[in-house]
């Protein structure tokens, strides 16, 4: 026996949706109960090794802590957290410093409000670099909290990026520039917009594979 909610709505068709180790069945307003049981005894194997991944993250993500001699990712590399007298905190290109006797909680608030400053610094030249090769220029380039986007482009040609993409090596934060800059040129995911991401990035598919490797890590990991 599987246990899962049952939302019904408009729907045409029936779904899964496996979130935080739960599965949510979504089914067509007049549905037969029977149908939903033959579709979810279809699944069963795809729907338990699901569930099991998902668990196996939320209680990743629960256990999730930063403390002093963690080491964390800038750019794709390891770097400790280090304590260092005073008041002032960053990151010196070798170590994420900041005062000592800070809680878990107060560790992880420095950490983001300096991945926010890198993220800013980083990106912002990085565009700066790339966008003469692509005869285009965004209005702004902005930094935000996104969890699901690593970036994304405004109709107003305003670029943005989750500050969680700096933790990413280079040629992965570098595929994810150029993909939003390519929007400013095909507002859409059409072959267009594809020829123009692979014209300035061959190996733009084996960056897509580094970055979904990226996302399933920061799954199990809490940076909310």
């Amino acid at each position: 026996m599987i246990n899962y909610t049952l939302t019904r709505s408009s729907r045409k068709t029936l779904a899964l949706h496996i979130k935080n180790g739960t599965l949510e069945v979504r089914a067509p307003l007049k549905c037969p109960q029977h149908e939903i049981d033959r579709f979810i005894a279809s699944k069963e194997k795809w729907i338990t090794d699901k569930l099991a991944t998902s668990q196996t993250r939320t209680a990743s993500k629960a256990a999730f802590t930063l403390n002093y001699g963690d080491e964390i990712l800038f750019l794709g590399a390891l770097h400790p957290i280090v304590a260092k007298p005073g008041r002032r905190a960053g990151f010196d290109g070798k170590c994420f410093y900041m005062p000592p006797h800070l809680t878990q909680a107060q560790i992880k608030e420095v950490c983001i409000k300096t991945y926010r400053h890198l993220a800013k610094t980083h990106l912002t030249n990085l565009v700066e670099s790339i966008t003469p090769h692509m005869g285009v220029s965004p209005a702004a380039v902005k930094i935000n909290g996104a969890k699901t986007r690593w970036g994304s482009c405004s109709s107003r040609k305003s670029i943005n990026f989750s500050w969680r993409l700096v933790m990413g090596g280079g040629d992965v934060v570098e595929y994810v520039v150029v993909h939003e800059l390519a929007h400013l040129l095909e507002m859409n995911h059409s072959p267009a917009f594809w020829a123009v991401v692979e014209s300035v990035l061959p190996d733009y598919k084996q960056r897509q594979k580094q970055l979904k490797a990226l996302q399933k890590r920061l799954a199990s990991e809490d940076w909310d």
